[in-house]
């Protein structure tokens, strides 16, 4: 969904400046650094609905690896970026747990493109990620969170692990760190026009 508004600018009363707001997801396993990105990227102070881990929670969710995470998303991570001037991003990170899906519909409605972070100590945990959005033709990239102490593969060995469409980008990238986050958000931007565009082509022709 692309979200339009006009602003007055303050050079010309009688000038109105477009401003386009583009919705993007941030999906991904358990623990896989989600809320991280948002919170990195947002330039504004992100709304989250973090809930403490409880042993009842431990029962159902893998923390295998993610041993101190301590918090978990149970609705969703809402931020904010400017990408360029007139082009802002609202980012709404998906909660990682099985028994959380069914917000995932709900927040896919209008969105131009998703980010699947992916861990690659846990790579099979962004396999439901990616068959969501191949399913629903939702253009989407798979971003690497380089965690400290992983082993580190190249883009070209997460895509074939993950049995990826060859046009669907896969970036290595730091969750904490803004611009690593920022151009993340930037390739998804480029690659879902690009879908989109063939798309219209598509139905032109």
């Amino acid at each position: 969904m692309a979200y339009e508004h006009s602003e007055r600018t303050g050079a010309d009363d009688d000038a109105d400046s477009t401003a386009l707001a583009l919705k993007i997801l941030v999906a991904g396993g358990f623990g896989v650094g989600k809320t991280t990105l948002v919170g990195a990227v947002s330039e504004i102070r992100p709304l989250r609905t973090e809930e403490r881990l409880s042993r009842a929670g431990e029962l159902v969710d893998d923390t295998g690896g993610v041993d101190r995470k301590t918090t978990t998303t149970v609705a969703m991570d809402f931020g904010r970026i400017t990408i360029r001037s007139e082009l802002s991003l609202y980012l709404f990170g998906t909660p990682g747990q099985d028994r959380f899906w069914f917000l995932w519909d709900e927040l896919s409605q209008g969105a131009l493109g998703a980010v699947v972070l992916a861990d690659t100590r846990r790579l099979e945990d962004c396999f439901p990620a990616v068959d969501y959005f191949e399913h629903r033709r939702i253009p989407f990239v798979v971003a690497v969170n380089c965690f400290t102490g992983a082993r580190t593969y190249g883009a070209h060995d997460v895509s074939r692990a993950l049995d990826l469409d060859r046009d669907t980008p896969v970036v290595l990238c730091d969750a904490r760190d803004r611009d690593s986050g920022k151009e993340v958000l930037i390739r998804l931007v480029e690659h879902a026009g690009r879908m989109h565009t063939a798309r219209l082509l598509d139905t032109v022709g």
